[in-house]
């Protein structure tokens, strides 16, 4: 079958030590964070903790529920340092899939031998989503794993219902950069827009999470569709999966008409 998707062959052959890299930090963070939660979490040490800093703060971050252990996965992985790496992740893979392609000379050459844009386009979305599920797959093994002996009481289900959060999150903003970078030839202006959409989106939703007027910046916030319904309590938010996800392919709907619009042999 990958015989018939040249591009999307390509770019997992290339992409796969970069990949491995990436699933190093997911265990480092997970190893580093999780196992700490019954000597810090489980015996009210963290809540004590929450308890001493500024309630403002605490709602920032989400931390309200940090001292059970699907808050504090939450707050520690999924909703911190999880959604950080896979950002910088999914922005890169998408500022570079075209934009960087063409800034290379790399896309030229692979239109000149039989490659459709539309192809092109479709495949690169294809690859990034793939290694992003790769990724989100392995760090929800890593968790399950963990579960046990970190004493954190997550339903299986739930695991699988935040990492299609995680997921969806972190391939908004891959497709956005795509989608940026096709329209404009430049992967600094393709990794600025991935990286704007999850800036923006955890900004909206600490926001929302300030004061209760603001409740209704949630509908404009990424991070808030992905996380807002508590995936790792309550399970798959259906709605929040749909924008994730829904948006992505109108992302990558328009990367692949820039694409086939764009002079790119200049």
């Amino acid at each position: 079958m990958l015989r018939s998707l040249p591009v999307l062959r390509r770019s997992l052959l290339d992409s796969w030590r970069s990949l491995l890299g990436w699933a190093l930090g997911i265990t480092a963070a997970l190893l580093l964070y999780l196992p700490l939660f019954p000597s810090i979490g489980g015996n009210g040490q963290m809540q004590q903790i929450i308890e001493g800093l500024p309630p403002e703060l605490v709602k920032t971050l989400g931390y309200e529920q940090i001292a059970t252990g699907s808050g504090y996965t939450q707050g520690t992985f999924y909703g911190l340092i999880g959604f950080l790496l896979l950002v910088i992740a999914a922005t890169s893979w998408g500022s570079s899939a075209i934009a960087g392609a063409e800034e290379s000379g790399r896309l030229e050459l692979a239109l000149a031998h039989a490659v459709g844009r539309t192809q092109y386009a479709v495949e690169s979305a294809l690859s990034i989503a793939v290694r992003l599920i790769l990724l989100g797959a392995f760090a929800a093994v890593l968790v399950l794993a963990l579960n046990g002996p970190s004493e954190l009481g997550l339903e299986p289900s739930n695991v699988v219902a935040v990492t299609a959060a995680l997921v969806g999150l972190t391939l908004l903003t891959a497709t956005v950069a795509l989608a940026a970078g096709a329209l404009s030839g430049r992967r600094v202006i393709g990794t600025a827009a991935g990286a704007g959409v999850a800036v923006i989106g955890y900004v909206l939703n600490a926001v929302a999470n300030q004061a209760a007027d603001a409740e209704g910046l949630r509908a404009f916030s990424p991070y808030a569709w992905a996380y807002a319904e508590s995936p790792l309590v309550e399970g798959a938010d259906w709605r929040g999966l749909a924008l994730l996800w829904g948006t992505s392919a109108v992302a990558a709907a328009i990367a692949v008409i820039a694409l086939r619009r764009r002079d790119v042999t200049g």
